[in-house]
């Protein structure tokens, strides 16, 4: 591989456009989720013993001293964010080691007062790719300039690290659980309809043929545990590239049937550690002339490219061969079809995991070494004795740092279904356990849950004035109504849709957030209610708050149109399961009994706004935001910068267009030569004394030619 100046600029960019997407969905659901009159106040989690500011976990501290309330703290800290995110996004210099600190610190601060909306894998991952963006993002807001250094390979590396436990994990995760439904294969037809929001193309996806979503099936395991294994730190550079265009078309199917999350933006951004500026400047590189041949290569080189070949090729069929053998393909010519069944056993597969734990682990050292010589080798080779040793600082920070970064990992990767933590150092456990409040690496696939052959389970909450007639609350990204078309979210994550998605798989009724919600939808706060339904015409209690409230359960499939004959016009079916929450109003004896056991049972009442105007700004920015939808700010936000990003383009390209012609490869040459040419002539020109008198008196003499004087 070679120089990796562009991907990691790509690597940098991405991860502030992530923090954008972030910072801004969260900002618009922190009434609803935060507020005074939220489903879980910020206030009542204020410590009653101010600490100072650096022993505390958020900087909900800060208020007082601001004049701000809680939830205003929360607002400054995601506006903040937000505005360091979109320089970050639009001007290069600001892709700073200070700026990625400032955003990690910012979104950790959420991350630790969040409670469970905010504890979620693609949370976690975003707060340890922040820590490598402030290790790989150069340090240059106090120089002048920030030049490549040579060290930059070895904490790039860590990305790609990374990006290996991210898909490994989560590959393994599906079998190493004993998932039914990923042995049989069947799991692609039940996840696009159990995923947490699917799009209108998951359904028409969902209606391909049996045989077909079962090979899908093999696709996935293969791009997410064969793949990783043998492309992401191949020597190869083929091979790396094969590796970043499959993970690539799997992240692209995920977005466009199951909605655009932080967790697929954050794998594309994580994939570009498998490229490098190579891959990038080959379709701008100047095309070669006719007349230039290539330098011929010695024997030497020639062996080496035919045996990099024919490894490149044996990994190849390696895949095809797991892909024959391990899941049975057969094709059947006559009815056109292929059969795919798994061959190996879960007591088999926890054989493999057993193998493959130290081995993945011990590639990644020989892989890192490998790094971590070629850079310091190239210090050594810097010129200067002062430069010399200034890299090598450098170079011994940043290793030590990638070093631990690495240890750290090793104990939470270990830790999915089927590995051993126990084979990690009891030091290395022990720093982990230390640090582990500070998320700096974290735990993949260890969320999976068993996908159900039954359907997709829903909450659907129904509101009553007198007991008798009921009326659904359907909410805006999830399943409700069984003919309204599935959203398209984009980036948003609406974090109440996923808590009742994953409580409506788990069937726990009691969060404290589940009580908090029929508590606030009984009262009818509308900051609440805009979680569930901004239109205020598709909440059917907008004009008066319901007097009892419940919940169902109801198992969703998606239509079939040969068999679901009478829903022609639906998308889904849904079948009664169970009764998830019973019937409660705002003096029920087990309400209040829960929101005084989750803590919700507000002793003292909110303070009122403060004058202060940094208080007077959130609140106009807030007023100027209420009423639009988290999906279509993000969508807003992202248009804006794509049209500042496509005016930029075409500025530089008519600025440029001006700009006179620079001179050709050939003129330059022969503008270099003429000089040379001059004095070799001179030189070769230049006799004795004698014969340069003479010379020079024949010069004077065709000076004074007559065709000379004409």
């Amino acid at each position: 591989m070679g120089e990796v100046k562009t991907p990691r600029q790509w690597f940098l960019w991405g991860i502030a456009l992530v923090y954008v997407c972030a910072f801004a969905s969260i900002y618009v659901q922190i009434p609803g989720l935060y507020g005074d009159e939220g489903i879980l106040p910020v206030r009542l989690q204020m410590p009653k013993v101010q600490r100072p500011l650096l022993e505390q976990e958020s900087l909900l501290g800060l208020g007082p001293s601001l004049g701000l309330a809680p939830q205003q703290v929360l607002e400054l800290t995601c506006l903040v964010g937000m505005a360091l995110a979109l320089c970050a996004v639009l001007l290069e210099p600001l892709r700073d080691s200070l700026i990625y600190f400032c955003l990690r610190f910012l979104y950790l601060s959420l991350y630790n007062v969040g409670g469970d909306f905010l504890h979620s894998e693609w949370d976690v991952l975003l707060l340890e790719a922040g820590l490598l963006a402030v290790l790989v993002a150069p340090l240059g807001l106090l120089r002048r300039h920030s030049s490549y250094r040579y060290h930059d390979p070895v904490s790039f590396w860590l990305t790609r690290w990374l990006f290996f436990r991210l898909t490994f994990c989560t590959g393994v995760s599906k079998l190493a659980s004993g998932d039914p439904a990923w042995y049989n294969l069947s799991a692609l037809s039940h996840h696009l309809e159990n995923q947490m929001n699917p799009t209108p193309l998951a359904w028409y996806v969902h209606q391909l043929p049996d045989w077909l979503l079962r090979f899908g099936a093999v696709v996935v395991l293969q791009s997410e545990i064969i793949v990783p294994l043998v492309t992401f730190f191949a020597p190869i550079r083929r091979l790396k590239l094969f590796g970043f265009y499959v993970q690539l078309f799997l992240q692209l199917c995920y977005i466009l049937t199951g909605n655009c999350s932080l967790l697929n933006l954050l794998s594309i951004t994580l994939s570009f550690s498998l490229l490098d500026d190579d891959h990038f400047n080959s379709n701008t590189s100047p095309k070669k002339k006719k007349g230039q041949e290539k330098k011929p290569r010695s024997c030497g080189q020639t062996l080496v490219s035919y045996l990099m070949l024919l490894v490149e090729l044996a990994v190849y069929l390696f895949i095809l061969y797991c892909f024959i053998t391990l899941f049975k393909l057969q094709i059947n010519w006559e009815e056109k079809t292929l059969s795919s069944q798994t061959n190996f056993t879960q007591k088999q597969f926890h054989a493999f995991l057993e193998v493959f734990q130290e081995l993945t682990i011990w590639i990644g050292v020989l892989s890192f070494t490998w790094e971590a010589v070629s850079a310091m080798l190239n210090c050594v080779c810097t010129r200067g004795i002062v430069s010399k040793l200034w890299s090598l600082i450098q170079w011994a920070l940043i290793t030590a740092a990638a070093v631990a970064v690495f240890a750290l990992s090793v104990v939470p990767y270990t830790s999915m279904a089927g590995m051993s933590v126990s084979k990690v150092l009891p030091a290395v456990r022990g720093a982990y356990s230390a640090v582990e409040r500070y998320q700096l690496v974290g735990a993949y696939g260890i969320q999976h849950r068993m996908t159900s052959s039954e359907g997709r389970p829903e909450i659907i909450l129904e509101g009553s004035y007198d007991g008798l007639t009921w009326t659904e609350m359907n909410p805006m990204y999830k399943p409700g109504n069984a003919n309204a078309v599935p959203p398209i979210v984009g980036p948003h994550q609406p974090r109440l849709e996923w808590l009742m998605w994953q409580a409506a798989q788990g069937g726990d009724d009691t969060s404290p957030w589940f009580t908090g919600l029929l508590q606030r939808l009984l009262q009818g706060k509308p900051e609440v209610v805009s979680l569930l339904q901004v239109d205020e015409a598709q909440y059917p209690f907008s004009q008066k708050p319901p007097v009892f409230i419940k919940a169902k359960l109801y198992n969703y499939h998606f239509t079939d149109p040969a068999k679901d004959k009478t829903h022609l016009q639906a998308w889904w079916r849904r079948q009664y399961k169970r009764e998830f929450f019973p019937i409660v109003n705002l003096d029920d004896l087990m309400l209040k009994k829960l929101l005084e056991e989750a803590g919700l049972k507000e002793k003292f009442p909110a303070q009122p706004g403060s004058d202060a105007p940094v208080s007077q700004a959130l609140s106009l920015i807030r007023d100027h935001v209420k009423g639009l939808s988290g999906s279509l700010l993000l969508l807003t936000l992202l248009a804006t910068l794509a049209s500042i990003f496509l005016i930029k383009a075409i500025f530089s390209w008519v600025l440029g267009g001006r700009k006179p012609r620079p001179a050709s490869a050939d003129h330059k040459t022969r503008k270099s030569k003429e000089p040379s040419e001059t004095t070799e002539k001179s030189q070769a020109a230049a006799p004795s004394n004698r014969g340069g008198k003479k010379d020079s008196s024949e010069k004077k003499d065709l000076d004074k030619s007559p065709r000379k004087r004409k």
